[in-house]
């Protein structure tokens, strides 16, 4: 997924990044209200963790900025305001979940799990097209019921491809999951793991839609 923390804690922030790189998500980190204002306008993400005390514009002041322009995307509250005042402004205000500080990395990764799977209707935690499985939380990958090993890249591409299967997924929107800010990017990277998922598994399951993008078919 493509992440959008704001949160002014260096500590922390530092923490999470790192955490949920290693996760296999595109972690993009700001550190102020109106940075993260600036960025949810400008750029699509898949999920925003939003710290309310920030600098310059109170996250609360974000996310109901976010909500009146019916930006939909999931918002999970991190937060040290625990007093349930503030939990039911929070939720009102349109977020997803509240995380009171401090939490371990495992209970958030499935708490947005979980949000993820209630935005797109989805009951189980384990992706299945065809025979083909995607286990978000092991990341254990199979194919035939024969485990395949990926690479980080290789595994969030077909991730990203596995969320929206049959839908036609531009090269530039594969980037954007993959790829936070601070990381660059070869001209081919994205075609080179591509072919390499491809050969590990059935090569006609991934098909290059010419001048569109990328599309996971039924084999």
């Amino acid at each position: 997924m493509r992440i959008l923390l704001v949160e002014d804690d260096t500590m922390l922030g530092e923490s999470l990044q790192r955490g949920l790189t290693q996760s296999g998500h595109a972690v993009d980190w700001l550190r102020d209200g109106d940075s993260a204002d600036s960025a949810v306008r400008a750029q699509q993400f898949d999920m925003v963790l939003l710290d309310l005390g920030l600098p310059k514009q109170d996250g609360l002041a974000v996310l109901k900025q976010m909500r009146r322009r019916n930006n939909a995307v999931p918002v999970i509250i991190l937060t040290a305001r625990e007093a349930l005042p503030d939990r039911v402004a929070g939720l009102d205000s349109g977020a997803d979940d509240y995380l009171i500080k401090p939490f371990a990395l495992d209970e958030l990764e499935a708490r947005m799990r979980s949000v993820e799977r209630r935005h797109t209707g989805t009951i189980a935690s384990v992706l299945q097209y065809g025979e083909l499985t995607l286990n978000p939380i092991t990341h254990e990958v199979r194919h035939r019921d024969e485990l395949v090993v990926l690479s980080a890249r290789e595994y969030q591409i077909l991730h990203a491809l596995m969320r929206r299967p049959g839908a036609i997924i531009s090269r530039a929107n594969v980037e954007e999951q993959v790829y936070s800010w601070d990381q660059e990017i070869d001209s081919n990277a994205i075609e080179v793991h591509i072919h390499r998922l491809r050969q590990k598994l059935n090569s006609t399951m991934i098909r290059t839609v010419r001048g569109l993008g990328y599309q996971l078919v039924a084999e």
